[in-house]
């Protein structure tokens, strides 16, 4: 038995969840990993998954081979790229997750041009807003905004955009434009509903600072949406920049209290908390890192 071989298909099957998953990765059949796998328990005498119909999960002392194993492959795989040297040849799958608005509306053309210049990856575009266990479910790279990150994971400030309030000029026209934040109070209020923050908005307008409590019918989980019921005059919201930048330009949103700001929403590249990481993941995370920044609507952060 590949020993070597057998340790990587049981620590894929723990990050993606399934054996067949894990055999798709690595260009093999289920049964051909899943007797890998097998193989593996019986030199080693002990049992290392739970296996369902729909998903495997590792048993105690499966978690604790999995933690060493991790090790030993990432140990092994630096050592082979430091033989390699420059002569490595990005290859392989990455699972990538990003939220869905960012995802779709500028994430999407950034990860087709990676793939135009790297033939040899693959990638897994996962789009969705709820914050996902990175091992768990096998994400390589992760974009997450704002600070609500994961524990044993690293994190890398790539980009901020700055967060303004924006309406449609008929709602405006219709409801009244605010001349100071208390005013908001009496308007309709469109947010995110699953933000931490809830109704209570802070804003900031050079040393002063404003805390209102807004009130709004409408809450809506996508920021795609959010930016379409803003166009349709569905109320007043606090969106970043890169969400809306283009129909502040065009004129069908308009900017809400212009001298007052939230503060700036910060983009994340996040990993696992690994010593070292695939080359094709490198070159992504570095590829983002250089590019996220440049986007309609994003800055690059501040120096700490």
């Amino acid at each position: 038995m590949d020993t070597m071989r057998a340790m990587q298909a049981f620590v894929r099957a723990v990050e993606l969840g399934t054996l067949s998953a894990a055999a798709r990765e690595q260009g093999l059949s289920q049964p051909a990993l899943s007797k890998t796998v097998a193989a593996l328990e019986r030199e080693m005498n002990v049992r290392l998954l739970e296996r369902s119909t729909t998903r495997v999960v590792p048993t105690e002392q499966g978690r604790r081979f999995y933690e060493r194993a991790t090790r030993v492959l990432e140990e092994y795989a630096e050592a082979v790229s430091d033989a390699r040297g420059h002569t490595e040849t990005p290859s392989g799958l990455l699972r990538v997750n990003a939220p869905v608005a960012l995802g779709q509306f500028r994430l999407n053309a950034l990860i087709l041009q990676f793939l135009n210049t790297h033939p040899g990856i693959q990638i897994e575009l996962i789009l969705n807003d709820r914050y996902v266990d990175l091992v768990e479910e096998g994400v390589d790279v992760a974009l997450r905004l704002g600070g609500n990150l994961p524990p044993n994971a690293v994190a890398r400030k790539a980009a901020i955009s700055p967060r303004c309030l924006v309406a449609a000029p008929a709602y405006l026209e219709a409801r009244g434009q605010p001349e100071a934040p208390d005013d908001l109070a009496a308007h309709d209020y469109v947010r995110f509903a699953w933000s931490a923050a809830g109704d209570t908005l802070e804003l900031r307008r050079e040393s002063a600072s404003a805390v209102v409590r807004t009130q709004g019918r409408y809450r809506v989980n996508n920021a795609l949406a959010i930016r379409e019921a803003l166009v349709m005059g569905a109320g007043i919201g606090l969106c970043p920049d890169w969400l809306v930048e283009d129909l502040l330009a065009s004129g069908e949103l308009q900017r809400v209290l212009p001298a007052w700001n939230a503060s700036p929403q910060e983009a994340f590249l996040v990993y696992p908390s690994r010593r070292y990481q695939p080359l094709r993941a490198r070159l992504l995370i570095q590829f983002l890192a250089e590019r996220l920044a440049d986007l309609p609507g994003m800055h690059a952060p501040s120096a700490p």
